[in-house]
């Protein structure tokens, strides 16, 4: 896909910089815990699809579905494998890429309203792509918890 905004372009940057840390991480290390309250992989590649799927939705202008109730968001029972995390990270960043390619510049720039206020779709773009940064930073340092300490980015 080719963005056509600069906030369509660092989205899908920030993407293929998080799939290519996903893609670098042994596939045992997708439910491991490394302490009694950490999250795995699983756990946060789950949150990363709901958050950028909720803001493709206000992006839209549909109605987000309801924050899942409880603490931490942990992956569903059948979100296990390396694959499966892989796959369902695919579909979601498919689905938030193809909203933010849909969109010019001037759209970009449109009011939206969300239930945190107005914004505007380039903002929620940004916020996608700080999102998936700072997680990527997670799978980083999960990937040096592992004795990796290589770049995988290209």
């Amino acid at each position: 896909m080719a963005a056509e905004t600069q906030p369509a372009r660092s989205l899908e940057r920030a993407f293929i910089i998080f799939f290519q840390d996903l893609e670098a991480l042994p596939a045992d290390a997708f439910t491991k815990r490394f302490g009694p309250v950490t999250r795995t992989v699983a756990d946060i590649v789950h949150e990363v699809n709901l958050v950028n799927d909720r803001a493709a939705m206000e992006m839209r202008g549909e109605e987000a579905f309801p924050w899942p109730e409880g603490d931490w968001i942990t992956a569903p029972e059948g979100l296990n494998s390396k694959e499966a995390v892989i796959a369902a990270f695919e579909t979601s960043r498919q689905r938030c890429l193809k909203t933010a390619g849909a969109f010019s510049a001037e759209q970009m720039d449109e009011k939206i309203t969300t239930e945190d206020g107005d914004t505007t779709r380039a903002e929620r773009c940004r916020f996608m792509t700080l999102h998936l940064w700072y997680h990527s930073g997670q799978l980083n340092f999960i990937q040096t918890l592992l004795g990796d300490t290589a770049w995988h980015w290209t």
